[in-house]
């Protein structure tokens, strides 16, 4: 869990949600309720590279990212409270477009390097991944570098800064996933979200960084053409002058 404020400031969560929190929210949580009724759709939904590659199910590095296990609720209230509380800021601060372009890069990304892998790791190839885990820990990464004083309190208890905690975090899901698919847990898809997120603010920052230059060269050339005094006088002026001063 974050911490948002001081006891001076005080703030309970992030403050109202925007648009896109709120839609993400609203389809996991219905997704999760119709995979209840219709389990099919999760074998159907979900990411697995066998039905990838031999079956062309394309849709399934988008669509897996909005189910989750339907054994219990700690997998989808985990990563709902983690898009609320990193989420909500990310989208105050970025806009409602940026934050839904950042959100599926790093989920459709870290789905992609998890089928990338699975042709060398037979028992990755025949795994189904669900979840929106890569998408929540480029979030996570988003949310640490925005802001990397805050603290997170790590199982609600440690208060860490949030940049050491997303070192923490990535190292983690690096030597998980090194053991390859294990438990129920897919750590390839939390390394591939703070992979894929950290190529994505870098480009982001990058295009920020010329978009700035930019405007400081042509501020520049505006101050460099006043302080040459503008156009040349004309001829006419010059007539003009040298009339009045006969008269």
């Amino acid at each position: 869990m974050a911490r948002y404020g001081t006891f001076s400031n005080y703030q309970i969560g992030p403050g109202p949600m925007g648009p896109a929190v709120t839609a993400l929210l609203v389809s996991n949580v219905a997704m999760w309720l119709l995979a209840l009724l219709v389990p099919q759709m999760t074998l159907r939904l979900g990411l697995a590279p066998r039905d990838v590659f031999e079956h062309g199910a394309l849709w399934q590095p988008v669509t897996y990212m909005f189910l989750h296990d339907t054994g219990g609720l700690s997998h989808l209230l985990f990563n709902m409270l983690s898009l609320w509380m990193f989420g909500t800021e990310l989208e105050r601060t970025w806009g409602t477009r940026s934050f839904v372009r950042y959100y599926l890069t790093t989920g459709i990304g870290a789905a992609l390097l998890t089928l990338a892998v699975s042709l060398a790791v037979p028992s990755l190839y025949f795994t189904l991944t669900v979840g929106a885990s890569g998408a929540i820990y480029g979030l996570l990464l988003a949310w640490a570098l925005q802001f990397p004083h805050r603290s997170i309190y790590l199982y609600f208890v440690f208060p860490v800064p949030a940049r050491i905690f997303v070192l923490v975090a990535g190292a983690l899901a690096f030597f998980s996933s090194l053991g390859g698919p294990g438990g129920s847990v897919a750590h390839l898809a939390h390394l591939g979200g703070l992979i894929v997120g950290y190529a994505a603010l870098r480009t982001r920052r990058l295009r920020l960084r010329d978009l700035w230059m930019q405007w400081r060269r042509g501020r520049s050339r505006s101050r460099f053409d006043v302080y040459n005094g503008g156009r040349a006088p004309r001829r006419d002026d010059w007539t003009q002058d040298w009339k009045k001063h006969i008269h």
